[in-house]
């Protein structure tokens, strides 16, 4: 169906398909209390002690005084032969959480401030524990307690969900009443590359490269330009995955509080490739084509000629090739490129997409199958091997959680890091760094003359450098419109004093 106009109107990478999950991790946005009973009883002691915690009087000199981020003593560490370890090994996440994950940039992000507000206490983060456990309905005041909780519950990721009308943890003594309920959190969205999988030849499954990674480059400037030139969005940070995808969090206030109505109307605005793999022709469309889906053909053209047609050659056999006919709507121009192709077995996607026009034109075609049907049905296959699949149930629900970015992907050791769109085409995910990695570069660090500087964050001694300093920015940005936005109002409201 067309898309429909903005005017007129938002999941996270599964884990991999051999681990055995509770219930609720397959639909965490799914409000049950008797969801994660057994995981809150095995838990009990850890959770009590984070409220206690939480009650804390905090100095807040003593968490900002310096643009550090909590640093720790290295001499408490020993080098390790870090390398030979698993991401997920208790001893490597206990050192990445502790020397390079940046709490208070993340703090800063959520909380929209450097003084701790209620969009930080009230939100809630979830843990997927060691044991596969998920705790739900966590929340701290600040990023010290929620590092602190981290490191003592040790979960092999983290999720972030909405900020609520009250605190997560108080849920049970409020009931199931309006008073907690979800009030904002930023629209995201999860493309994944395993949605590629009938159309990428090079990989499938959780495998990937540089080959098939371009189907996220296209899908990332395709969605951005919808949500900034459509929307008037600001505030877009995309964040790898740490396998095969990627995650967009929209953080402008404006967006924030949308409820789930306007999150779908957005999220459909953005689904045009419609239904699975056997579903047959998965993009109909009506015309003329909306702008949106015009600025999107522009973008994706020069991409299908050199990273569909020459790289993945998606029709090199006979089988392949029937898909690419059964998506032409005229029987008589099908049967004449069969005969074409089945007397020359071997030919090129890219000399197959030739052979249409030129068959066409040959007149081996249906007379009231125009050009400007062909056209139609050309586009239409354009966007089908090349336009965004998103997972829209992610972008639905306001308070649907999504992997927090910076964590570790157990599986690949790979940091989920942010991704620089002015060097989109350059991104490689398979150079992403690894925390053991990390840790070892942290090991390998020595200062001009041999001995460590003093003063320099972990962080800065690591490739993880140029991440951190782009996700700074980032929240530096959100934070200097949030100050905007209040001198403003509170400017409009002095001048309606008399």
């Amino acid at each position: 169906m067309q898309a429909s106009s903005p005017t007129r109107a938002v999941k996270d990478e599964p884990m991999e398909e051999e681990e055995v999950m509770p219930a609720d991790v397959a639909n965490p946005a799914v409000d049950d209390d008797a969801e994660i009973q057994q995981t809150e009883d095995t838990a009990t002691a850890t959770a009590s002690q984070g409220d206690k915690d939480t009650k804390k009087d905090v100095k807040l000199e003593d968490l900002f005084d310096d643009d550090s981020d909590m640093e720790v003593d290295d001499s408490i560490f020993t080098p390790t032969n870090v390398v030979n370890l698993k991401a997920s090994d208790p001893e490597i996440m206990r050192q990445f959480y502790q020397r390079l994950f940046p709490w208070r940039l993340l703090f800063q992000w959520l909380n929209h401030s450097p003084t701790p507000t209620n969009d930080f206490g009230n939100r809630e983060f979830a843990f997927t524990l060691q044991n596969d456990a998920y705790l739900r309905y966590q929340s701290f005041a600040t990023a010290d307690l929620l590092r602190k909780d981290v490191l003592r519950l040790m979960p092999s990721r983290f999720e972030i969900g909405p900020v609520y009308s009250a605190n997560p943890r108080d849920r049970k003594q409020l009931g199931k009443t309006s008073a907690f309920r979800p009030l904002a959190k930023e629209l995201c969205f999860d493309i994944d590359l395993t949605d590629y999988d009938d159309v990428r030849t090079c990989c499938d499954k959780a495998n990937i490269c540089n080959k098939c990674w371009q189907f996220m480059t296209m899908a990332i400037k395709v969605v951005d330009a919808a949500l900034r030139e459509d929307y008037g969005f600001q505030h877009i940070m995309w964040v790898y995955s740490g396998r095969r995808g990627a995650h967009a969090w929209v953080c402008d206030k404006k967006v924030r509080s949308m409820d789930d109505q306007k999150r779908r109307a957005i999220a459909g605005y953005l689904e045009v490739v419609k239904g699975g793999a056997q579903s047959g022709k998965r993009v109909n469309l009506w015309r003329p084509l909306h702008p949106h889906l015009a600025r999107s053909l522009d973008i994706l053209k020069e991409h299908f000629q050199q990273d569909v047609l020459e790289s993945q050659d998606p029709w090199d056999t006979t089988q392949r090739a029937e898909r690419l006919l059964g998506l032409l709507p005229d029987q008589t121009l099908r049967d004449s490129l069969r005969s074409k192709w089945d007397a020359a077995p071997g030919r090129s996607s890219m000399s197959k997409w030739a052979d249409i026009d030129a068959v066409f034109k040959s007149g081996a075609a249906s007379k009231k199958f125009d050009g400007k049907a062909l056209l139609e049905a050309k586009q239409d296959i354009v966007l089908e091997y090349t336009y965004p699949r998103l997972d829209i149930e992610v972008s639905k629900k306001l308070n649907h959680l999504l992997k927090s970015p910076f964590v570790v992907h157990p599986g690949t050791g790979r940091v989920c890091v942010p991704i620089d769109l002015k060097a989109l085409e350059d991104f490689d995910p398979l150079e992403v760094p690894t925390v053991q990695g990390l840790l070892a570069e942290i090991d390998a660090y020595q200062g001009a003359e041999g001995e460590e500087k003093k003063g320099v964050a972990d962080w800065e001694k690591t490739s993880l450098k140029p991440y951190i300093d782009h996700f700074r920015l980032f929240v530096n940005g959100i934070m200097k419109d949030e100050k905007a936005t209040v001198v403003k109002r509170e400017r409009e409201d002095e001048s309606m004093e008399f």
